[in-house]
């Protein structure tokens, strides 16, 4: 990547000016790249000294400091000191051979104070050298304590022996997760992993038994919200005969089902579910439906193990009915449910990427 797009991309992302989907690639592009790491610390190490106001006068006074005696030993020429600094052209030209944060301090230091340090025919070129190793070993040393006084990065979680497993879904970015309440029922330590591997520490906010469904609340503070869902909840009953899709877990990497809806009730004619065609197996318990818009419909509960194909969804309104007896509860924040798709008139392919990383394995002990 050219050096000032990507520079221009880790101001933006520091600034949060970055979709989601810009910083998720942004993200991935850091954690294996240590350049671009080393140069996101950096530059959040120049933001952090730039925000202390209060040593602004301290610059100053150094390099009034530094001024003097640069003038007195004949490198500067005193007439030389007044004027409008070239920042950018300085910037472009020293900011990764001289350490890019004390670089950059000392720069918008020199802008602040109206100062122009230029060299005259008179400057020795052994003078700058020098000069140069004190502020790269200053910087490093700066840069050191301001890396040894961030907070560590949350450790990765694996769970130990999970014995159960399912799937859910974000119903809301924040990390609110919709399962079969069947899937969580005999677990003590609830996770989800999401389709790159990385396991999140969640809790039970609520379950609807008779529907079979239950919320979670991704815990773990390694886990980032997710604005932006692809898709919506849909309030009203799918019609028969409409096609679906669905997502989910039955192994270690998520699997893509298609169908239909067979009937508009479920088993034994329950009013709550649907009955589809598609094929499941265990571990798709949870897994969201989807129409041909990117609608939710419903949720996958359970199949008929008597006969091939016949599987049972609780009905997607189900969700907003959970959604108000957990909040006349009183015990968790308001759930913002996505109300529209982005997914209507794409290409199925396009609409199974933007949905899988929405889907989440979940497993327990």
């Amino acid at each position: 990547m050219d050096e000032l797009l990507l520079i221009e991309a880790v101001e933006r992302y520091l600034k949060g000016e970055m979709s989601a989907q810009e910083k998720a690639f942004f993200e991935d592009i850091r954690k294996n790249n240590p350049a671009v790491d080393q140069m996101v610390v950096e530059h959040t190490f120049l933001y952090h000294e730039l925000g202390k106001q209060s040593n602004i006068k301290a610059y100053k006074h150094a390099l009034f400091e530094v001024e003097t005696k640069l003038a007195e030993e004949g490198i500067i020429s005193q007439k030389q000191l007044n004027g409008k600094a070239k920042v950018v052209f300085l910037w472009k030209k020293y900011k990764r051979s001289i350490a890019v944060a004390a670089s950059i301090a000392v720069l918008v230091s020199l802008f602040t104070t109206g100062l122009i340090i230029s060299y005259n025919n008179r400057t020795k070129q052994t003078e700058i050298n020098r000069l140069k190793r004190e502020i790269i070993e200053d910087t490093r040393r700066e840069l050191g304590k301001f890396k040894a006084a961030q907070p560590a990065a949350p450790k990765q979680v694996i769970p130990e022996n999970p014995k159960f497993g399912g799937t859910g879904f974000l119903i809301d970015g924040r990390g609110y997760v919709v399962t079969n309440a069947h899937v969580i029922e005999r677990m003590k330590n609830i996770y989800v992993e999401n389709n790159k591997g990385e396991y999140f520490r969640a809790s039970l906010v609520g379950t609807d038994l008779n529907s079979d469904l239950a919320v979670l609340k991704i815990s773990d503070t390694a886990f980032k919200t997710m604005p932006n869902l692809p898709y919506s909840i849909k309030k009203s009953n799918a019609e028969l005969g409409e096609q679906i899709f669905t997502l989910g877990y039955p192994r270690n990497e998520i699997v893509y089902g298609q169908g239909y809806v067979s009937a508009k009730s479920g088993d034994q004619g329950d009013s709550t579910a649907y009955q589809l065609s598609v094929s499941v197996n265990p571990g798709n318990s949870g897994g969201p439906v989807l129409n041909k818009n990117g609608e939710i419909i419903g949720i996958i509960t359970s199949k008929n193990m008597t006969a091939d194909g016949v599987v049972f969804a609780a009905k997607s309104k189900n969700v907003f009915r959970l959604l108000e007896a957990v909040k006349k509860d009183g015990d968790t924040a308001i759930i913002k449910v996505p109300a529209t798709t982005s997914l209507k008139g794409l290409e199925r392919e396009q609409q199974v990427k933007k949905v899988e990383d929405y889907v989440f394995m979940v497993v327990g002990n």
